[in-house]
């Protein structure tokens, strides 16, 4: 039970404070939802993916847990990372363990190997190998990554010679087996890479040694940082971990806490992010028994998907990057027109919409949609617009003119304001910009599963103005000094203020003048994106497109709201019900638009609990702390009871309704029946925390 790195509260508290501040400046918006799900005492292991930020990943996750749930945790940390220095004692500080990867020991075998016989995929021979030199049983073959995709790799059984190896699990992927049976002018198969096996005996200690003690633990199990817009295959680690500390402690009453990592351009500088906290997965015993019993890989296997299953249900995954493109363009094709949804909404709106699709991917009308989506898309990377600014297009003349003065006049007013800072951030923001991209280059060519090495640019973003901006401002107080004693800054600075004074003014002055640039820069950039599609529509040519394209938009709005209610209720029969999104071409009885509502089944009931009879559903009161609440009564896809979820989103102006659901309820049996729900709901809650 071996403890790498106590963990120290005040140490731990005051490191996550100070990048709190960093992060509130990297991002935008960060936003926690589903944290009530967070089990208050007991042992837990939190499980977050996708991994598309590096070192910002699991500062945001502890950042989050310990804001909303008051927990400490302790964050396993490749064995690579912790050896450089300041990330080495920065993770040290909070108490991460660190972990030894295969994948980060790799290096290129001698000679070539190939598959001889596809009856016998598990034997491997070689040609000019050294086997029984380079690898050994319990560690890893890997093949070259083709096309950007993961390599393949398999675990080392038995090395029978220099030239005969023989593997645990064969190679299914077509990829790999090409790979392995293919003639070339070099030889046959294909160069490869092998890894030595890796004991993680001592890192399961640590590991136990924390759940024992009713602590918490953060682990991200795909193994590594990527760019990718799917999750890849879990490690079985965390299956191992949970397993195993259950078997040797069956009272622990460990939970898994499901963790959505959703970025909206992870990479890019105040951009945004949802962390998602899913069901807490309670490890069922015949798993635990069956681990216990010595079939430790179907135990494994079965928590894996357990744990896999809980991640899809609070991340967006996509088959490829040109999906996720078509799945954000239907998204804002079917919400209201004028109504900015949640940020929460947004997420959970693109999950459904990728459920339905890959359900319906292969429907002629899902097929048609997309190329017509594709097109639309194209049409605006073309004109250099965004979606919602094809409603100019409908704009007067008049108001285009008055507009386009207005909002230059505007922009002009807040580039003065943001020019100072700006000059003061320039070397801060071109050292990271360089840094960064040479990073992330590096990481791409280390890399077996990355794709343009984005998940690492934010990272060195951070850590690059963690280091020069403090050494570029200390220069500019220096300098402010330097010139106050000799000139007294032109009269402005009174005789009597000391030089240290002088200091003090200016480390208060410069970063605040950044801080202004910061915010004027930030509205005056959303300005300028404004810009061109009120100048294309003082142009007769290009205004002619942009009324046909704001017609092709209504179009396919409708297209796509129509196609939505088809197939939205053979997917999920409570599609009408749990209704969130109003229908914009539908009328209710009195033949007016019918209001847009966010409908709260109650949150007290579990997942296989239906509502009393006589009651369609719960609806109440939203605390103000609350988002807009159930997103898994969307009127997407909704399919499943989703929490409420913390928010410090405003609502974008949706009325709510409350206490309608429980009009149908008219006899004093009905209310027991309402009230002993609630009671046991509660008290099976508060039994769970």
């Amino acid at each position: 039970e071996k403890d790498f790195t106590p963990m120290v509260n005040w140490s731990y508290d005051l490191i996550i404070w100070s990048f709190s501040l960093l992060v509130d400046l990297f991002f935008r918006e960060v936003h926690p939802r589903g944290a009530f799900r967070i089990p208050r005492r007991g042992a837990v292991i939190f499980v977050a993916a996708p991994h598309a930020n590096q070192f910002v990943d699991p500062l945001i996750l502890m950042r989050a847990v310990r804001l909303e749930a008051r927990r400490r945790l302790a964050i396993l940390v490749a064995d690579k990372s912790m050896r450089r220095k300041f990330i080495g004692w920065l993770s040290r500080q909070v108490g991460a363990v660190p972990v030894a990867r295969a994948q980060d020991m790799t290096t290129p075998g001698t000679g070539r190997i190939y598959l001889p016989d596809p009856e016998q995929p598990l034997r491997i021979r070689g040609v000019g190998t050294q086997f029984t030199e380079e690898c050994m049983a319990g560690g890893l073959l890997v093949l070259p990554s083709v096309g950007g995709r993961s390599a393949a790799s398999s675990e080392i059984a038995e090395v029978v010679s220099d030239d005969e190896i023989i593997l645990k699990k064969e190679f299914k992927a077509t990829t790999a087996l090409q790979q392995l049976t293919a003639e070339s002018a070099e030889g046959k198969g294909t160069k490869f890479k092998k890894a030595p096996k890796v004991d993680q005996t001592m890192v399961y200690d640590a590991v136990f040694h924390r759940l024992n003690e009713g602590g918490c633990v953060g682990i991200f199990p795909e193994g590594g940082s990527h760019d990718r817009t799917e999750l890849l295959p879990l490690k079985a680690g965390v299956a191992i971990m949970a397993l195993g500390a259950l078997a040797a402690n069956p009272d622990c009453d460990l939970r898994i806490v499901p963790a959505g990592m959703n970025y909206f351009h992870a990479h890019k500088f105040r951009s945004r992010a949802v962390v998602e906290f899913g069901t807490p997965i309670e490890v069922p015993k015949e798993l635990v028994e069956q681990y216990r019993a010595g079939e430790k890989r179907e135990a494994v296997r079965s928590l894996l998907e357990l744990i896999y299953n809980g991640l899809l249900a609070v991340t967006v995954t996509s088959p490829d990057y040109d999906t996720l493109m078509v799945i954000q363009a239907v998204r804002r094709l079917y919400k209201p027109t004028h109504k900015k949804l949640p940020l929460p909404a947004v997420v959970e709106l693109n999950r459904r919409l990728v459920t339905g699709y890959t359900h319906y991917k292969d429907d002629p009308r899902i097929i048609q949609l997309r190329a017509s989506v594709t097109e639309y898309n194209r049409q605006l990377r073309l004109l250099g617009l965004r979606d919602h600014q094809v409603e100019y297009a409908k704009f007067s003349i008049i108001k285009v003119i008055i507009t386009l003065i207005y909002r230059t006049a505007k922009l002009l007013i807040l580039g003065l304001g943001a020019l100072p800072g700006f000059i003061l951030f320039l070397p801060v923001f071109v050292a990271t910009k360089i840094i960064s991209i040479r990073k992330a280059k590096e990481a791409l060519k280390g890399s077996t599963v990355k794709i343009q090495g984005r998940d690492v640019i934010a990272t060195w973003k951070l850590l690059v103005a963690l280091a020069f901006a403090p050494v570029c401002y200390n220069f500019y107080v220096v300098l402010f000094c330097w010139w106050t004693a000799q000139h007294r800054f032109y009269g402005l600075m009174p005789d009597w203020m000391p030089t240290i004074g002088v200091a003090i003014v200016g480390w208060i002055l410069f970063p605040a003048i950044t801080f202004a640039a910061l915010r004027f820069g930030e509205i005056g950039m959303d300005i300028a994106k404004s810009l061109r599609p009120l100048i294309l529509s003082l142009n007769p040519t290009s205004a002619n497109t942009l009324v046909k394209l704001r017609e092709r938009r209504a179009q396919l709005s409708e297209d796509v709201t129509r196609l939505i209610n088809d197939l939205g209720p053979e997917l999920f029969p409570d599609f009408e019900a749990g209704r969130v999104v109003a229908d914009p071409f539908a009328r209710n009885n009195e033949g007016s638009t019918p209001r847009i509502n966010l409908q709260r089944r109650d949150s007290e009931f579990s997942d296989g609990e239906q509502p009393p009879q006589g009651s369609s559903s719960f609806r109440h009161n939203i605390p103000h702390t609350e988002s807009f609440a159930n997103l898994g009564s969307i009127g997407l896809f909704a399919s499943r009871p989703v929490s409420r979820a913390r928010s410090r989103s405003n609502s974008g102006g949706f009325p709510i309704k409350a206490l309608s659901g429980m009009g149908g309820i008219s006899t004093q049996a009905g209310f027991d029946t309402v009230a002993k729900k609630i009671a046991d709901a509660m008290k099976e809650r508060r039994r769970r925390k």
